[in-house]
């Protein structure tokens, strides 16, 4: 697979990796938290768990959100 478009972390299975493109700054409250956790541009992911809620690494750090949060995170997936 060579560079992919953008998926939404919430719509990713577990195991996938990739790289955050973007973070939607619909509410800036969120925005901020999540770049306070490392979730930002060029931070690498590892989706580890989609139900209930969505867990991911992000950096050597887990992190666990809810669907809608997931919602706002883009994400580049990891070439093969």
């Amino acid at each position: 697979m060579s560079r992919s478009e953008a998926h939404p972390l919430s719509a990713l299975r577990p195991g996938t990796r990739g790289r955050v493109l973007r973070v939607t700054r619909d509410l800036t409250s969120r925005a901020e938290r999540l770049a306070a956790l490392g979730v930002s541009p060029g931070a690498t992911i590892h989706v580890l768990q989609t139900f209930p809620g969505i867990v991911f690494e992000c950096d050597q750090t887990e992190l666990a959100v809810e669907r809608v949060v997931a919602g706002s995170i883009w994400v580049e997936l990891e070439s093969v």
